[in-house]
């Protein structure tokens, strides 16, 4: 009989197959819920065995000992981050390194794709200290929260003024620049007061990728570690499942590619531009990319100390 997994996932497209039973397994019966939110620990979660979670969050249980969630390197949030940096269509801000000086709003100080953002701007010249920080919600749909998360510090990283929706303060030119990982509604309208600030994000992004030999992990699979103790194959059963949902997909939009005018080139450039193992899983194929992220954790505050690869995925570690 097979063990039954509920997960917790976002609704990413190439999940479908795996939702319908298009993809299946002898030995597991996969249940998803799809959220809109990530939940904030599986461990202590009735109602789930496995979720989606922040690569930051989990690094921080991981540095701080606690072997509650055993991750699972298959990183199903991956993407580049320049095109995440949006600024007003009359700034003057061109390049990355504009970006010193200037006051940048953050939708979340510890959030992994914002770790990553900041990771691009590093390369070219602009750390934590280059710029003023503001941490707050991107619109007035979203919820006031708190978006420093321990990390603010007066007169560097703070809290947005007055909590005002991050792109008013953009249009009032409160803020010089937004990283968001989600475009604002509106965002791609021909009349749209914003852009991102790469014109050419892409192949800014391409360049990094040949630069650096990845494509940036967000989020990735934890599973409450007593399912993992109890059976230890879960892990890489449940990351072929999933992998498996994403080359099922990939097939199906090339085949249904017009469900927008130019998917089809879409799909024929990040062919062209990328390596058919991009989002490849597994800790030794992902092992330079978890190695850069703990770096960025260190050099950026988050964590006092550079965690290994193996730190991060000890099960994993332990198979190699």
């Amino acid at each position: 009989m097979p063990l039954t997994l509920r997960l917790a996932l976002r609704d990413w497209d190439y999940i479908t197959p795996l939702v319908l039973g298009d993809v299946r397994s002898s030995r597991l019966d996969v249940k998803v819920d799809r959220v809109g939110t990530l939940i904030s620990n599986v461990a202590r979660d009735p109602a789930y065995d496995g979720a989606e979670m922040s690569f930051s969050r989990y690094s921080q249980l991981r540095h701080d000992g606690d072997d509650s969630v055993a991750g699972i390197p298959n990183f199903i949030m991956r993407g580049f981050r320049h095109r995440c940096i949006i600024t007003r269509k009359d700034s003057a801000i061109r390049r990355l390194s504009d970006l010193a000086g200037k006051k940048i709003g953050i939708t979340g100080w510890r959030d992994s794709g914002n770790t990553w953002t900041r990771a691009a701007i590093r390369r070219e010249g602009v750390g934590v200290e280059d710029a003023m920080w503001y941490a707050g919600r991107l619109t007035e749909a979203h919820p006031i929260t708190d978006r420093l998360d321990g990390f603010g510090r007066p007169g560097r990283i703070e809290a947005a003024p007055g909590e005002r929706p991050m792109v008013d303060l953009l249009k009032d030119g409160g803020l010089d620049a937004i990283f968001t990982p989600f475009m604002p509604p509106g965002f791609f309208d021909q009349d749209s007061p914003f852009r991102q600030v790469l014109d050419d994000f892409r192949a800014a992004e391409a360049a990094y990728f040949h630069e650096v030999g990845y494509v940036p992990g967000m989020h990735l699979i934890g599973l409450k570690a007593e399912i993992v103790r109890e059976h230890p194959w879960v892990m890489d059963e449940l990351s072929e499942l999933i992998d498996a949902s994403q080359r099922m997909w990939l097939q199906k939009r090339e085949k249904y590619a017009d469900t927008t005018p130019w998917m089809i080139d879409e799909l024929r450039r990040c062919a062209a531009d990328l390596p058919p193992s991009w989002n490849i899983s597994g800790l030794k194929a992902n092992e330079k990319m978890i190695s850069d992220f703990a770096t960025e954790l260190y050099e950026q505050k988050i964590l006092p100390r550079v965690l290994t690869p193996a730190e991060f995925f000890p099960w994993h570690a332990d198979a190699t």
